[in-house]
């Protein structure tokens, strides 16, 4: 099975405003660079979608690091408030529904697909690759202008 990295990242000018996101995937020596963007989303939104993105466009089964700089996304995978909601019927523990499901449904389909480990990054600091991809998101929100 090929190991692939993906960087990926969500930015949004206003919350919700115009949204953009950006995904790097690295293939031994090869780089691949995504984004696009939403005129009407939210943060959250679109670092989802930035996962979403990354991992379809995979070809075959992967193992994937996906890196993020999005606690929303990582923790809701490493701590396994995903399973929670699925077993909850889509509610959280306050009752409520679960924002963003139509994503996490998708993201859950291309989970079990592929071998996929997520890794919080800090973001806006010194990953390069983090910060590539907040220029990919916030140059996609530039483009719906």
């Amino acid at each position: 099975m090929k190991s692939v990295d993906i960087y990926t990242d969500g930015a949004c000018s206003g919350n919700p405003g115009k949204g953009g996101w950006g995904v790097i995937l690295m293939y031994g020596s090869r780089e691949k660079e995504l984004s696009g963007g939403e005129q009407d989303t939210t943060n959250n939104r679109m670092e989802l979608y930035a996962a979403i993105a990354g991992l379809s466009a995979l070809k075959e089964k992967c193992r994937v690091n996906l890196y993020s700089d999005s606690a929303y996304l990582v923790n809701a995978i490493e701590q396994r408030w995903l399973d929670g909601w699925k077993n909850s019927g889509w509610k959280t523990s306050s009752k409520e529904a679960v924002k963003n499901r139509d994503l996490w449904e998708q993201l859950i389909a291309l989970l079990d697909t592929h071998d996929v480990t997520f890794i919080k990054v800090k973001g806006h600091a010194d990953n390069e690759y983090n910060n590539r991809c907040d220029k990919l998101a916030r140059n996609a929100i530039k483009a719906l202008t």
